[in-house]
């Protein structure tokens, strides 16, 4: 592909015919209309559009500061414009609370909608860390008869349960390339033809002006490929992994006393929807994640924290933390994450691997602590 997709040579029209292609491919797979699918860099653009541009393109309201709705779990990659827009721009920000398994409040979400000063409101699909689903199509629903807009990221939820842009209601879905198993540096804010953005960039007002910028032809027709492939296989996959996630499951629970599974309770057997069928999130009190992360990583397992590290000092998880789990054990956790490749053999790797991982984490700490006394 040699042609810029935005001209109007030969070459480039050949490039935006594959454009428009994968447009309409992506459109029809996650249920939603061609004019909805807006290319983006990533996951990380696509949220930083909504939310800053769903932000700025509000009616304005001199008398009261407009309100932003958010949840307490996000990704940072909603998290951190909304924190901009409280620092820069004036946005009052109301964060939504969750419960132990992570679930946001419905009373709260139609509570805080009243009032109409309501810039916007964002609630992720799925937990990237313990994997909660949340009651989107609920919030969407609150959200659409208060007037107010919905953004949703559904990054983590493509692919591993049935996303339909149509059904769930939201005025705006973010979703990634790379978490499907296509290219890194493409994804798309689904965002309804009704509604127009503020940009966040500015320049040859490709997207419906909305996200200027040539477009990524190869990478935009690899991704359409994965999002056909991860939603024509999604129920096949979603049984595979989740009979693998709740083998796994079990037997931590039981090779490691102590241990605590975070998030709901979902099992093959009754099909349920609310986690996400390819996630384990584990506590293990008197350890330190980094320590097991390194401890398993050289025993050849990858897995997560899920924690953020600044200037060198690692901190807990603010998704644990917002469920109302202690620091320390907050610090003790790890996420494994199941996918297409993930065979039983890996899941007996994993328990037979994190036993000695879990004592030697421990002994390590206790030692650190008797030495700070």
């Amino acid at each position: 592909m040699v042609g810029n997709p935005s001209s109007l040579h030969t070459a480039g029209r050949l490039v935006r015919q594959v454009v428009e292609e994968a447009r309409e491919s992506i459109a029809a797979d996650l249920g939603t209309r061609p004019s909805a699918v807006i290319f983006t860099s990533g996951g990380t653009e696509s949220d930083n559009l909504a939310v800053k541009g769903l932000f700025w393109q509000r009616e304005p309201r001199v008398e009261t500061p407009p309100r932003v709705l958010a949840s307490s779990i996000e990704h940072h990659a909603v998290l951190d414009p909304v924190e901009w827009l409280a620092a820069h721009e004036g946005a009052q920000v109301e964060w939504l609370g969750v419960d132990a398994l992570g679930r946001v409040s419905l009373a709260q979400i139609k509570e805080s909608l009243r009032g109409g000063d309501v810039a916007l409101c964002t609630v992720m699909w799925a937990n990237n860390e313990v994997g909660t689903v949340e009651p989107v199509r609920a919030i969407a629903a609150l959200c659409r008869e208060a007037g107010v807009p919905f953004h949703t990221d559904a990054v983590q939820s493509l692919g591993q349960i049935p996303v339909n842009v149509a059904e769930v209601g939201a005025h705006a879905v973010t979703v990634s390339s790379h978490k499907i198993g296509g290219p890194f540096g493409v994804g798309a804010l689904i965002l309804d033809p009704a509604l127009t953005l503020t940009p966040i960039m500015h320049g040859g007002g490709q997207e419906r002006d909305i996200r200027s910028g040539t477009f990524d032809a190869p990478a935009i027709a690899a991704f359409a490929v994965a999002v056909h492939h991860a939603v024509t296989h999604q129920p096949a996959h979603a049984a595979h992994v989740r009979e693998l996630r709740d083998q796994l499951v079990l037997a931590v629970l039981d090779a490691v006393p102590g241990s605590i599974l975070n998030g709901p309770v979902s099992s093959a057997t009754a099909g349920d929807d609310v986690r996400l069928p390819g996630n384990a999130h584990f506590s293990f009190p008197g350890c330190e994640g980094d320590a097991l992360l390194m401890l398993l990583d050289a025993a050849g397992i990858d897995c997560s924290t899920g924690s953020a590290c600044t200037a060198g000092i690692p901190e807990p998880s603010h998704v644990l933390l917002a469920m109302g789990v202690d620091e320390p054990t907050a610090r003790a956790s790890l996420r494994f994450s199941l996918g297409r490749s993930t065979t039983e053999d890996d899941v007996e790797a994993v328990v037979r691997a994190l036993p000695v991982a879990v004592e030697r984490a421990a002994r390590a700490g206790l030692m650190t602590a008797r030495a700070r006394r």
